[in-house]
């Protein structure tokens, strides 16, 4: 069966002495404006590269792309009841944390605050909805980001980019259609908005990053937006290793590193297992929680993230606990086919349907970051080696979405030969909620990203993938 396919916003290919001399001018627009990052080949501290980027924007329809954009704010809702439920994190988790040693860890870390009561009540999160357009151009959910929700930094960036090849190229009238995107400048908000409702004007903003952070012009983008629109505000940056030396509780349970008092813990690490290299990380990440710190994410939002929780979400009469009948018929039409793979009938069938065809599905376990979901023929061995194991419930089966193509340039740090190459694009719409067990403050959706990888490429992840930045051409 052949792809369904969407034209660029322009004819293509373009005459070779035209493309030659706008990818030239493209290539030192993101270099000179921070569409970079640093290498993870050979990381030096003083070198960027570019990021991987198309040359044009891509198409997708507008009507597609309104509703992922209207449907944030209820999307976010819905985490956030989900994150404050513990009956519902307990009976969802239960049978994960039985065969997912990470699961098991944050979900210690939760029964820990959980019992002892929340020296935080408010959470934040920076959360990123990804999803895929289907074969009949519908959007459907792909996952939601509750953790280190990348290139909201960036992303604008990339807006612009394309508004100036576009221009160059004699189409300014077609800039139009890329709609305006305010993601970096909404979540340096946020994370404003969290630092004023902890009331104290002495305390920072703690980014807790990784020990080589490849990722840093989009980090920075929003540590810099920060300081721009309130210079009394502070950004420190610490490692997990930096915390273990520097960070302490007080006896009121103010966090405080070195000689600051942390007012917002903004987690750019530790979604993956690989992040928590010792019990001292654990430990580390207990005592943020204990803290009265606003966490973003909470330890209650990362597990609302986790994919075992999207999948029972999806299951028959599930929203109805926390979204009203409207609302419930506006997400259901967004979602996929998930299913769980318990030691049970329905578990059991799953598993068949998996074995018998695999290039339907996507295997997932409870991991984030990229280069972690099974395709294909892989998923065939997993779930026969997994198919009689407690193991299986570390994984949820998702229907695969069969995205169109589109032809495009794919440029990146190289000196490659600029041809037109078919890629599949998904998009990401970014959000921000803050609230507490009884009242949301603030839950709104602030900008968009699309992200796109080359068709064949299972791994579409930026940093762990072979992913580029993009932006939607609304058609």
């Amino acid at each position: 069966m052949k792809k369904s396919q969407l034209s660029l916003c322009i004819d293509v290919p373009l005459p070779d002495d035209i493309l030659d001399e706008v990818v030239d001018k493209a290539k030192d627009y993101a270099l000179m404006n921070g569409l970079s990052m640093h290498s993870s080949d050979c990381f030096d501290r003083n070198c960027v590269k570019i990021s991987r980027f198309t040359l044009l924007p891509t198409s997708f329809p507008r009507n597609e792309f309104e509703k992922a954009t209207s449907i944030q704010a209820t999307l976010q809702k819905l985490m956030h009841k989900v994150a404050y439920n513990q009956d519902f994190l307990n009976n969802t988790l239960k049978s994960t944390i039985k065969v997912d040693d990470f699961t098991a860890e944050l979900f210690k870390i939760y029964k820990t605050v959980y019992e002892e009561g929340y020296a935080q009540s408010y959470s934040l999160g920076l959360l990123r909805s990804d999803y895929l357009l289907n074969g009949d151009l519908e959007i459907k959910q792909v996952e939601l980001n509750t953790i280190s929700s990348s290139f909201a930094g960036l992303a604008p960036l990339v807006s612009n980019l394309h508004k100036f090849v576009l221009s160059e190229l004699g189409h300014h009238d077609k800039t139009k259609n890329l709609p305006e995107n305010y993601s970096c400048v909404q979540y340096a908000q946020g994370l404003i908005d969290a630092w004023t409702l902890y009331k104290n004007t002495e305390a920072v903003i703690l980014f807790i990053v990784e020990e080589i952070t490849c990722n840093i012009c989009d980090q920075r983008a929003i540590e810099f937006e920060i300081r721009r629109v309130n210079p009394q505000i502070r950004v420190i940056r610490r490692t997990f290793a930096d915390l273990i030396k520097q960070a302490q509780l007080r006896p009121n349970k103010e966090l405080i590193v070195g000689n600051h008092i942390v007012a917002v813990a903004y987690y750019r690490t530790g979604y993956q297992s690989t992040a928590y290299t010792s019990n001292d990380v654990w430990s580390i990440r207990l005592l943020i929680e204990r803290s009265r710190a606003i966490k973003c994410p909470s330890i209650q939002y990362q597990l609302a993230g986790t994919k075992k929780v999207q999948e029972a979400l999806a299951q028959p009469g599930v929203l109805k606990q926390f979204l009203d009948e409207s609302e419930i018929t506006k997400v259901l039409k967004i979602f996929t086919g998930l299913y769980a793979l318990e030691l049970n009938e329905a578990g059991d069938k799953a598993v068949a349907m998996g074995i018998s065809q695999p290039e339907k599905y996507v295997l997932k376990p409870q991991r984030e970051g990229g280069g972690n979901n099974v395709y294909g023929t892989d998923i065939k061995i997993v779930l026969e080696t997994l198919k009689n194991s407690e193991e299986r419930n570390a994984y949820t089966l998702m229907e695969y979405i069969d995205a169109p193509l589109q032809n495009n340039y794919f440029l990146g740090p190289n000196n490659d030969k600029n041809t037109l190459v078919d890629l599949i694009s998904e998009l990401g719409i970014y959000g921000i909620i803050i609230g507490d067990e009884n009242d949301i403050k603030v839950n709104k959706q602030v900008g968009h990203v699309i992200r796109t990888k080359p068709f064949g490429e299972n791994e579409g992840g930026i940093i762990a993938g072979a992913g580029g930045l993009d932006s939607p051409y609304l058609i």
